[in-house]
């Protein structure tokens, strides 16, 4: 609840950046939210600065209908609007998070440097929030519930209104006059949100009506105590020898193993959110601490959740997009690096290949040679720079500490039928350039987030 009237100089007193920024988006549903944020908004700022983004899911039936009144709305008060239509894929997820994820990345591709997005979110849907993670046995994280603030892509998503109740943003839009559409769904029990919203809440509020507050309150503690822990994470990451690796990263086994086991738990918890990716449950760090940082010193084990792999090798334990671990594809492709400007070549998985003009190091081709390159089959075998014999691949990578899941999908490089090079591992002997003489300097990146 809040002691001040609702209008745009009262909800946006606190929010500075949005007269700066190079960007004001405001996500516009058609909905009472996003038609009183914007209405708000237009008392502070001109209306040539601000732009309405609505995404059209096509779930519903009145969805091009949806579109088209927002479209009216935003002529009506003289700003942008960018509509986009997406398609909502739920894979396992629920159409929610689905609609949710496409929605998201929508806004994400349209922010720039410190552009900003303004969402309607307000302090009956972070009550919701804070129950409904609550009865999904989230810890602090979850039990903070919506941020006021956080980055998006390369820019700002910021929540004005998340400290004002629906019954204050009703009777503003009444005051104002304004009209919105009403999402038929919402009205459907099915969905875990809308069972809460409909059935569970308005029990709640007869009950104890001062209830948001409260939630409020326990939302802004758990923040505070998750906002700590993150602290001391960062504070022991910093002892664990961090390293960047081939599109992830990895910290040392050995001295996180040294930490109580809470603190453990913790740097796991945290360590994905330091790269803004998601934050695995209690369930998934428990299958890490056994099957990963338990297991024997040579084993390859692997524990997998939405878009994050984690693995050990060498006594190190990994974090890595999953993105960047598709499978690699046995087409071959022939590339051709001569010249002397730096050129690329994109992989079927996704991966690219990059050569770029050097002196006295790297690969040496012929101007327009061809290479080809392909994957590993078994049997291949090689020599490297500086050795006197050659020996088997399988070999090579173990010597050279190639991680394992990299191996098969490591790009050979060829000449008719000579490998010449592995990848941005190491060029073959005869193949290297010699001092002064102009060379490639070949680097392989995977695909990553």
């Amino acid at each position: 609840m809040t002691d001040h009237q609702l209008n745009g100089t009262a909800v946006f007193a606190n929010w500075q950046q949005v007269h700066s920024a190079p960007q004001v988006f405001v996500g516009l549903s058609g909905g009472l939210d996003s038609k009183v944020l914007i209405s708000l908004l237009l008392e502070v700022l001109e209306p040539e600065r601000i732009c309405a983004v609505h995404v059209n899911h096509g779930l519903s039936e009145n969805a091009d209908c949806w579109q088209a009144q927002a479209k009216t709305f935003c002529d009506a008060q003289g700003i942008k609007i960018h509509a986009e239509s997406v398609v909502v894929t739920p894979d396992g997820e629920g159409v929610e998070a689905a609609a949710r994820r496409a929605r998201y990345a929508v806004f994400e591709r349209l922010l720039a440097e410190q552009g900003l997005l303004l969402l309607g979110h307000h302090a009956d849907d972070q009550a919701e929030t804070v129950l409904f993670h609550l009865l999904r046995g989230s810890g602090v994280k979850g039990l903070s519930g919506i941020p006021a603030q956080r980055s998006l892509g390369q820019g700002q998503l910021i929540r004005p209104l998340l400290v004002w109740k629906k019954s204050e943003l009703l009777a503003y839009a009444q005051h104002k006059g304004l009209s919105w559409v009403e999402d038929e769904s919402n009205q459907q029990d099915k969905f875990d949100r809308n069972y809460l919203r409909n059935q569970v809440m308005p029990k709640i509020a007869q009950r104890w009506p001062g209830y948001v507050a409260s939630i409020q309150s326990s939302a802004r503690q758990s923040a505070e105590a998750d906002q700590l822990a993150g602290q001391l994470a960062n504070e022991d990451l910093s002892d664990l020898d961090v390293r960047a690796e081939r599109a992830g990263w990895s910290i040392c086994i050995e001295a996180l193993q040294a930490l109580e086991t809470l603190r453990q738990k913790n740097i796991l918890r945290h360590w994905p959110a330091q790269f803004n990716l998601p934050v695995p449950n209690h369930k998934i760090i428990d299958q890490i601490m056994l099957s990963l940082l338990d297991a024997e010193a040579d084993a390859e084990p692997l524990v997998s959740w939405r878009s994050l792999h984690w693995r050990r090798f060498q006594g190190r334990l990994y974090l890595l997009p999953s993105a960047a671990l598709t499978k690699s594809q046995d087409q071959v492709a022939h590339w051709v690096i001569g010249g002397s400007h730096d050129q690329r070549l994109r992989l079927a998985d996704g991966s690219c290949l990059f050569a770029v003009e050097t002196q006295g190091e790297g690969l040496v081709v012929t101007s327009g040679e061809d290479l080809t390159v392909r994957y590993r089959r078994g049997g291949e075998r090689c020599t490297p720079v500086g050795r006197a014999h050659s020996n088997s691949l399988k070999k090579l990578f173990l010597e050279y500490r190639i991680e394992p899941w990299w191996r098969d999908r490591m790009p050979l490089l060829y000449v008719g039928e000579t490998l010449v090079a592995v990848g941005d591992c190491w060029v073959c002997e005869g193949w290297q350039a010699e001092p002064g003489q102009r060379g490639k300097k070949i680097s392989w990146q995977p695909n990553s987030l």
